[in-house]
């Protein structure tokens, strides 16, 4: 998995900015507006996301519409899945042990 996309989790704006993505693709002034940045600094956090791969750009005439990419945060879910799993079997033996004390 590419250090790059811990990178782009790590700052709440670029997180913010991949929650405003995953409803739809937006337009950096819509961006802008949504996180109370500045141009510059939206800008900023847009192409650290794109150099990570995580969104794609298109040109729209004047305006520039970013969409997010999945795969990268794919290779970060398959990169958790053992952890998860690791997690999920805990969390069962504790409700396992939740309910056989209950019942006592």
């Amino acid at each position: 998995m590419p250090d790059a996309i811990w990178s782009v989790l790590i700052d709440p704006n670029r997180r913010a900015i991949l929650e405003l993505l995953r409803e739809r693709p937006r337009a950096v002034g819509e961006l802008v507006d949504a996180l109370d940045l500045s141009q510059p600094a939206t800008s900023k956090h847009l192409r650290v996301l794109r150099d990570a791969g995580v969104v794609r750009v298109e040109q729209d005439a004047q305006r520039r519409v970013y969409t997010l990419d999945p795969a990268p945060l794919a290779e970060l879910d398959a990169w958790l899945a053992p952890y998860r799993r690791l997690w999920n079997a805990r969390l069962d033996t504790l409700g396992r042990y939740l309910d056989d004390t209950k019942e006592t």
